[in-house]
């Protein structure tokens, strides 16, 4: 399926003055060994696309696009022109349905998944050229926070074409791979599903293994129970097996006693950061090999670890986390903002700032790219959302260099 962009339209005085703030706290948010930077931004209009439903079919395997007459995939795509609010800035693909796991590819786009209908989007950074759907994922259930939910890249993705997703099924949540239009494998199936807390995400770690953050499934007492997989940090190669050097040889698990995980960053100092839910609270966790978080006790567990950072209850629940060189930057869904966290030298996180708040609505998903932009997923189509008729939204918001303004 494809889909075209909006064409240009009037700058909104109320949308400009807010990513005019962004800059203004990206260029704050350096800490020590951080440079700050005069950011200045561009805004993009937004569209509005018609929405299609996947059809049924076994979990994990893979649904043929529609074709329409003479064997072309049917037209139409999450972004095709049609009205829309112009002057909304960095909008680069609109009428999404929950999108949630995104990642970046080497040439620059991005792959979206969406957490209910398991379709795979690409997204180009420009906006400006078809969004094309992929493929999908069968058997997907987002019952319970489920779904198709978090997305990496493979190390080796130049070479291997290897996409890895985090996904609930109607028995389990898994671990899933595979080329891009091909049929999905399984390389973990052992993750408990339940009523509620069936969140995950994953990502690659700067040692080439994949951290996997899991919910704890509604059943707060397994995130400290060791012999199960919910409510933990899990640590695998790419087969799924556990990863050489675990806390404990043979286990995959590397942190237990979380909630609800939703995002998994990195900074320089090489240990992962973690956003999660648990109960009332919402924090940003610094995973540490062994380490207890206290969930479901509401404490520190045996390894004695606080979060690093507990938000404000009026921004939970939150969303994703990434990390670029301005910072640590948290998606709230709750308080339908970004989060700007400043890192010392040491990585340790400051009190956050305020971004973009009420501008797009909840924001489920961070992810930067690596020319330093920061691509974001709206969820306001979830239930708990006002959705505008343009929703839901993927937005890239583009630093300008040193010579040039954004792009965006």
């Amino acid at each position: 399926m494809t889909a075209r962009s909006g064409a240009s339209g009037g700058r909104r005085a109320g949308a400009l003055a807010a990513v005019l703030a962004l800059a203004a706290a990206l260029a704050g948010c350096g800490g020590a060994g951080r440079p700050a930077a005069d950011l200045s931004w561009v805004p993009r209009p937004e569209v509005l696309p018609p929405v299609h439903e996947p059809n049924a079919q076994l979990p994990g395997q893979a649904v043929p696009l529609p074709r329409a007459p003479g064997g072309a995939p049917e037209p139409g795509s999450p972004n095709r022109s049609g009205p829309g609010r112009p002057g909304d800035p960095s909008v680069v693909a609109s009428g999404l349905r929950e999108p949630w796991g995104l990642v970046i590819l080497p040439d620059g786009a991005a792959l979206v998944g969406e957490r209910g209908t398991g379709r795979i989007l690409r997204i180009d950074p420009s906006g400006r050229t078809p969004a094309t759907e992929v493929m999908r994922i069968g058997g997907v259930d987002a019952s319970g926070d489920g779904g198709l939910l978090g997305l990496a890249l493979s190390p080796a993705y130049p070479e291997d074409r290897l996409v890895f997703a985090y996904q609930t099924t109607r028995t389990d949540n898994r671990i899933i791979r595979f080329e891009l239009g091909g049929q999905p494998a399984a390389i973990r199936t052992d993750i408990p599903r339940g009523n509620a807390g069936n969140g995950g995400q994953l990502a690659f770690g700067p040692d080439n293994l994949l951290y996997v953050g899991t919910g704890d499934t509604g059943r707060p007492e397994l995130a400290e129970d060791r012999t199960s997989l919910a409510g933990k940090v899990l640590r695998l190669d790419e087969f799924g097996r556990p990863a050489p050097g675990n806390p404990t040889p043979g286990s995959p698990v590397y942190a237990a006693g979380h909630g609800n995980l939703a995002g998994i960053c990195w900074t320089d100092t090489r240990q992962p950061f973690t956003t999660e839910n648990d109960g009332s609270t919402a924090e940003l966790n610094q995973e540490l090999p062994g380490a207890d978080y206290g969930w479901s006790t509401g404490r520190p567990g045996s390894g004695g670890h606080p979060p690093a950072l507990t938000f404000d209850t009026r921004v939970r629940p939150v969303g994703g986390c990434a990390v670029v060189r301005f910072g640590l930057f948290v998606a709230s869904l709750g308080g339908s903002r970004l989060l700007a966290v400043p890192l010392n030298g040491a990585g340790e996180p400051g009190r956050p700032r305020t971004l973009l708040a009420g501008v797009y609505g909840r924001l489920r998903t961070v992810q930067s790219a690596p020319d330093g932009a920061l691509w974001l997923t709206t969820a306001n189509r979830d239930g708990a959302g006002h959705p505008v008729p343009a929703d839901d939204r993927v937005i890239r918001i583009m630093p300008p260099t040193e010579t040039t303004t954004s792009p965006v």
